[in-house]
This record gives C-alpha cells, structure tokens and sequence, in this order.
C-alpha cells in the first residue's frame, strides 16, 4: 500500500502481483477468504461426517421416506420400498401430507436442451 503526495490516490499490490490505483476515500478489506479450498477435500468416511454436523444441526444421516414405517412418512409401508401412489402434491395440502413433489408444474424426464 503506497499513498500519493496529495493523498487522494492510493496504490495497492493486488494478491495476484498487479498493482492498482484507487482513490484514497475507498475502504476495502484486500485478501483472500480464510478457510478457502476446504470442501475440495473428500469427507471419506461416515464417522467425519457425523462429527460435522453433530456440531451444526440434526440432520443427518437422512432417511428415505420410503425406506420408513407407514406411521412416520406418507411414502413408508408396504411389502416392497415403492411409494405406491404419485408423489406429486397440491400446494393446499396439510403439513403432514405435503412430502415429494410439491405443486409440481412438471413431472418426468426434461427432454430438449436450454434453448
């Protein structure tokens, strides 16, 4: 960081080397986050990520509703894990009921690219 003689410029030495001339009245915090790249690593087992997010919230491991007991989820029961009607619910619906897709405009495969 280096100020001009009449002090309304000033000029800083960017992270990347290059240098750049701002006015003196600017405030700005120069640098790179901390804690950058830190999700670039694999969890790799189960147990780190327990220890991640018994720290944060409860939710995980995360159970399918399929995979559950006809009482706890609208999608448990059955011989077979199948869900066994449409999944797709109306935006009216009462909280207990409203699992899957919600007020869908669309269900299926997208066919066709973004135009």
């Amino acid at each position: 960081v280096g100020h001009s003689d009449d002090g309304r410029k000033t000029r800083i030495r960017m992270p990347s080397g290059s240098r750049k001339t701002v006015p003196s009245t600017c405030r700005a915090v120069v640098g790179i986050a901390a804690g950058g790249g830190r999700l670039d690593k694999p969890v790799l087992k189960a147990g780190n990520n327990y220890h991640k997010y018994r720290v944060k919230r409860n939710c995980w491991p995360r159970v399918r509703g399929s995979a559950m007991n006809p009482v706890e989820h609208p999608h448990g029961g059955g011989n077979h894990q199948h869900v066994g009607h449409p999944t797709t619910i109306c935006r009216a619906a009462v909280p207990g009921q409203k699992v899957g897709l919600i007020a869908a405009r669309r269900t299926g495969i997208l066919r066709g690219g973004k135009k």
